[in-house]
């Protein structure tokens, strides 16, 4: 079974009960959220544009997040909608109504929007007027945004399915499961392409590599292996996006470990032990990761070994982190957007957009920062040094 909307924010807490210290015994409170403190900033944080995606996104967790292609962005509301914005001026371009219940993307690229949702429909529109192109019905959910390429667009469902699916018609070319455990986390990391592969993390602790032509296996790494007595105890997934940066893979599973992998072999570089349901982000000489415990780790990328670790935003419900311009931001469950000076892990700027929940990292669009929150808000910030 899967853990459900509804409760998954309290059972992910609850399954750091095997030793992280947020709990403690019978008579122990659990550990709150971290209060935000002042501190010095040193970054200015202003409001380009906003805009309403769309409604009915509150608490469901979904993967709705903005993606930003050629001078525009696309974004897409839990009720059906998708919107070209102008990039600059956040002007609307064209919405289509796509009549589902959106719960992932878009995903644009090569002419393409690509969305999913939850009722496992794919729908593919025309990037530069919003037309239908394409729908293809799937066999699951879809919690994670496809991956759009020249060859195909390649889908991951929660019934542990990667299907790609021909650009031009939406028709199958080839699927490849791994089936998930009987009890997984909600959610599912978007496949990643790179060096004619997309690559994928499973609900069964395995990250694996196919062709993306005809989806031949060309490797598989097993990074999280759950240990314990009950099944929350055991679970292992890898629910966080892998990034590849030519010639390398990085990844992180829940109950497991971040690694650097051969995009080519799928050969172990490193490896260090953490746990991440949420995600890493990834620069020129640093990976990034926030933790369970929403604390955000930088690290080397060539070695592995710890820089720098920010616990003052620790349990607030962190994104994944978002290398930007000279900052590495996340957004957190009170609707905050965080800075942090990417080689030290110090606070910069802090800016409160609105009061809903951010799930989905913010997306780096040049110089303006583009964030979603659970409330279907888009925001675009600009930053410049204070004083």
């Amino acid at each position: 079974m899967t853990l459900r909307p509804g409760i998954a924010l309290g059972c992910l807490a609850l399954l750091s009960l095997g030793g992280c210290g947020i709990f403690g015994g019978d008579d122990e409170p659990i550990e709150p959220p971290a209060e935000l403190v002042e501190f010095e900033a040193t970054l200015e944080v202003r409001e380009a544009w906003e805009f309403r995606a769309g409604s009915g996104a509150e608490r469901l967790g979904l993967a709705l997040r903005p993606a930003v292609e050629g001078g525009r962005v696309y974004v897409a509301g839990r009720d059906g909608r998708v919107h070209a914005l102008d990039l600059e001026s956040g002007d609307r371009l064209w919405t289509t109504e796509t009549d589902v219940a959106l719960a992932a993307g878009p995903a644009a690229g090569f002419g393409l929007v690509a969305v999913g949702g939850s009722d496992g429909m794919v729908i593919a529109l025309d990037a530069g007027d919003g037309s239908v192109r394409w729908q293809a019905q799937l066999s699951g959910e879809v919690l994670a945004s496809p991956a759009v390429t020249a060859q195909a667009v390649v889908v991951r469902s929660v019934d542990g399915y990667l299907r790609a699916l021909a650009p031009d018609t939406g028709e199958e070319i080839w699927a490849a499961e791994q089936r998930p455990p009987r009890l997984t986390l909600r959610g599912t990391g978007a496949p990643a392409t790179g060096g004619g592969l997309v690559v994928s993390g499973f609900d069964n602790g395995r990250v694996a590599a196919y062709d993306l032509r005809d989806g031949e296996q060309r490797w598989e790494q097993t990074i999280a292996i759950g240990r314990g007595r009950t099944e929350i105890e055991r679970l292992a997934d890898v629910d966080a996006t892998p990034q590849i940066v030519p010639p390398d893979v990085f990844a992180v599973g829940y109950q497991g470990r971040v690694v650097s992998l051969s995009l080519e072999t799928g050969q172990l570089l490193w490896a260090n032990e953490m746990s991440s349901h949420k995600g890493l982000g990834v620069d020129w000489t640093s990976l990034y990761v926030t933790t369970d415990e929403s604390e955000v780790v930088g690290m080397s990328r060539a070695s592995g070994g710890e820089l720098w670790r920010q616990d003052a935003l620790r349990l607030r419900r962190l994104t994944a982190p978002t290398p930007h311009g000279q900052s590495v931001v996340v957004g957190d469950f009170e609707g905050w957007l965080h800075w942090l000076d990417p080689i030290s892990g110090r606070l910069q700027a802090r800016h409160r957009a609105g009061d809903a929940s951010f799930i989905t990292a913010p997306v780096s669009g040049g110089e303006l920062l583009i964030a979603q929150d659970e409330e279907d808000r888009v925001y675009a910030l600009r930053t410049e040094p204070r004083g």
